[in-house]
């Protein structure tokens, strides 16, 4: 499924340090999720290089729409 940044997530990733290639493989192996039913949105925690990263985003019908990185 394709991944769609806004200019918004891509400037928070730069500001943090993280690459698209980590984004990915947080949402392809999370620590854990947690859905947010009533803002249709999910939230995917993982570790990497000894940080906590937490991907918001949506699932759209064709594409993951990134919200924002922390």
């Amino acid at each position: 499924m394709e991944i769609k940044y806004s200019y918004h997530v891509k400037k928070r990733m730069k500001q943090r340090g993280i690459t698209s290639i980590e984004v990915e493989f947080i949402l392809q192996h999370p620590d854990y999720i947690i859905k947010k039913p009533s803002e249709q949105k999910m939230i995917a925690i993982g570790h990497l290089k000894g940080r906590v990263i937490k991907v918001i985003y949506a699932i759209k019908e064709n594409y993951i729409n990134i919200i924002t990185i922390r």
